[in-house]
C-alpha cells in the first residue's frame, strides 16, 4: 500500500488565495506580504502533510500574478559567513540565486534583491555587482542601532528613512529570502515607514504555514514544527494576546509572541490610525495569514507523518551532533518532543531493518577488519528492501542496486554492473586515486550502472526505475560518505543514519 493522503492542495489553494486577497483589500494602497518559510521545495511540510505539493506556494503566486511583486531578501552576515541552507546543502547566496532561477522556470520574475543590514564587506559587494551585471536590481538596507526596541531611532531619518526605498508597482509586495533571518521583516517596516511619508496607506501581513494557529499546540504537525527549528531555539506556545483579545486558542512562536509588543509602536508609530482608519493587529495571529487547516482532509494521515517527521528530526540532529555541527541540547529538546508524543526511533520502519543488515554483514565478514554498514529502505508500496557493504559495495550502493532490482521485477543473481567495470574502477580508486576502499560508493555505481546500460538491457531497464526512489524513507546505519551522499541527494530519498562514522580515519575523500 501507498502512503496515504493528507492534504487537499487544490482546497488549500483556493482558501489561501482567497485570504490574501481579502487582506488585500483592507488595504488602501500596498500590501507587504512576508513570505515565512520556504518559498520552493518545501519538502518539510510534504513530508508532515502527505499530499502536499511542495511548490504549492509557487502555483499560488501564479495564480496572483497580475497582482504581485517579488522582492528577495538576504542579510549581509550570511553572505560574509558562507552560511548553508541544509537542504540543498548550497550556500545562502547560491540559494539567492537558485531561487530566482527557480522563480523564472515557473514563469514567475523579481522585482528586486535587497541586501539587509549591509555594511559594505567585500563578500556582500562582489555578490551585488553579480547580481547588477546580470541586470538585476539590487538595494542596500543598514543596520540599525538598537533595532528592535529604540522606536524612536527605528522610525527616524537615522532608521528606516537611511534605507533605500524600493520601487514596485503592484498591489501585493511578495517578500521573501533564501531562509530564516534574511531581513524579511525589517525590509517590510521600512517599505511601510517610507510609503506612509509618501502619504500611501500600505498594510502588512504574513503568510505562514507552520505552525498552524487553528490546531491545538500539541497537535504533531505543530510539535513536528518545533522539531524542525529546535536547533535555533524555537518553540510553540498559546498566542496570549489573541486569548486575551478573542478568549480563544490559537497556537503560535515564541519569537513571534515576543516581538509582538514592539512590533506594535513600531506599527502605530508609522501609521497614524486616527488619519487612515486602517486595520489593528490585535495578536501576532491577527497578522497572520494561514488556511492550511482547511487543506487537511486526514488528520489520522497528517499526524502518523508528522510523528515520522520527529524521528526523522532527532537522527538528524544527532548526526550533526556526532559531527561537531550541533548542539547537544538541540538533540535532548527533539527527544523529550518524543517522549511528549511516545515516539520511539524504532517507530521508523526502516531503522530495524537497516541495523539487521549491519549485524547480517557483520556476521558474514567475522574475522574481518572494518566497519558493518546496513541500509534500508520502503518502496512506495511499502516493500523494504536492505543492503550492506562488502569489498564491492558501499552499502547504499547494494542497497539501491536491489531496489531498483525489485522494482524491475529482475532476480537476484543477474548483474546490473559488469564485473569488468566493478574491477577497473576498482583498481583506479586503488592505484591511482590511492583510495581508503575499492568499493563503489554510490555515485561511482550509478555511473557504472549507466555505462553497463549501453550494452545491457537488463541494467537500462533498472535504470529507468531510479526516479521512482524519490521521496521514499531509506535509513543507513553509518554516516554516508560524500560519494555517497551525492548520490542519495541525487535520488531524492528521506535519509535518516544512526550517525556512526563509516571509516576509522578522520579525512574520507571517499
Amino acid at each position: 500500500m501507498g502512503k496515504k493522503i493528507g492534504f487537499d492542495n487544490e482546497k488549500y489553494l483556493k482558501e489561501q488565495s482567497l485570504a490574501i486577497l481579502e487582506r488585500m483589500e483592507k488595504f488602501d494602497s500596498k500590501l507587504y506580504l512576508e513570505f515565512g518559510g520556504k518559498l520552493c521545495f518545501d519538502y518539510h511540510a510534504a513530508r508532515v502533510l502527505p499530499g502536499y505539493d511542495p511548490n504549492v506556494k509557487i502555483r499560488l503566486l501564479q495564480t496572483l500574478k497580475d497582482k504581485i511583486d517579488i522582492i528577495l531578501c538576504i542579510y549581509s552576515g550570511d553572505i560574509e559567513r558562507g552560511r548553508v541552507r541544509g537542504d540543498f546543502g548550497i550556500t545562502y547566496d547560491a540559494a539567492t540565486f537558485k531561487l530566482i532561477d527557480d522563480l523564472r522556470r515557473w514563469g514567475l520574475d523579481i522585482v528586486s534583491v535587497v541586501i539587509t543590514r549591509f555594511e559594505n564587506h567585500s563578500p556582500s559587494l562582489i555578490f551585488k555587482n553579480k547580481l547588477e551585471h546580470r541586470g538585476i536590481k539590487v538595494y542596500l538596507q543598514y543596520p540599525i542601532n538598537g533595532y528592535p526596541a529604540d522606536v524612536d531611532t527605528i522610525c527616524s531619518d537615522k532608521g528606516f528613512g537611511k534605507n533605500e526605498y524600493i520601487k514596485t508597482d503592484k498591489k501585493i509586495i511578495v517578500v521573501t529570502g533564501p531562509g530564516p533571518g534574511s531581513g524579511k521583516l525589517s525590509v517590510c517596516l521600512s517599505q511601510l515607514y517610507h510609503d506612509y511619508r509618501k502619504g500611501i496607506n500600505s498594510g502588512y501581513a504574513k503568510f505562514e504555514t507552520f505552525p498552524i494557529w487553528n490546531l491545538p499546540l500539541k497537535h504533531p504537525v505543530n510539535i513536528a514544527y518545533e522539531a524542525a527549528t529546535a536547533d535555533i531555539g524555537d518553540f510553540n506556545l498559546v498566542d496570549p494576546y489573541h486569548l486575551n483579545k478573542y478568549s480563544q486558542s490559537a497556537t503560535n512562536y515564541n519569537r513571534d509572541v515576543e516581538s509582538f509588543p514592539i512590533l506594535k509602536l513600531i506599527f502605530d508609530r508609522i501609521i497614524n490610525r486616527k488619519k487612515t482608519n486602517l486595520p489593528m493587529y490585535n495578536s501576532p495571529t491577527d497578522m497572520g495569514v494561514n488556511r492550511v487547516k482547511s487543506g487537511i482532509i486526514d488528520d489520522g494521515a497528517v499526524r502518523e507523518a508528522s510523528k515520522q517527521e520527529l524521528i526523522r528530526r532527532y537522527f538528524r540532529y544527532n548526526k550533526e551532533y556526532i559531527m561537531g555541527i550541533e548542539k547537544k541540547e538541540t538533540v535532548e529538546r527533539v527527544t523529550f518532543l518524543m517522549k511528549e508524543l511516545e515516539v520511539k526511533t524504532s517507530d521508523r520502519k526502516v531503522v530495524n531493518f537497516a541495523r539487521k543488515a549491519a549485524e547480517e554483514a557483520e556476521l558474514k565478514g567475522k574475522g574481518n577488519e572494518g566497519i558493518f554498514c546496513g541500509a534500508a529502505i520502503e518502496l512506495s508500496d511499502g516493500r523494504i528492501v536492505t543492503g550492506k557493504n562488502s569489498k564491492l559495495m558501499h552499502a547504499s550502493s547494494s542497497l539501491v542496486i536491489n531496489a531498483v532490482k525489485t522494482l524491475a521485477n529482475i532476480p537476484d543473481e543477474i548483474f546490473l554492473i559488469s564485473p569488468h567495470i566493478i574491477d577497473q574502477i576498482s583498481k583506479l580508486k586503488k592505484g591511482i586515486f590511492e583510495a581508503e576502499s575499492e568499493s563503489l560508493d554510490l555515485e561511482e555505481a550509478l555511473i557504472a550502472i549507466s555505462i553497463s546500460s549501453i550494452t545491457n538491457h537488463t541494467a537500462e531497464l533498472a535504470m529507468k526505475k531510479l526516479n521512482q526512489l524519490g521521496g521514499c524513507e531509506m535509513h543507513m546505519t553509518h554516516i554516508p560518505t560524500p560519494g555517497d551522499e551525492v548520490g542519495l541527494k541525487h535520488l531524492g530519498v528521506n535519509l535518516t543514519t544512526d550517525g556512526k562514522f563509516s571509516s576509522r580515519n578522520l579525512f574520507v575523500s571517499k
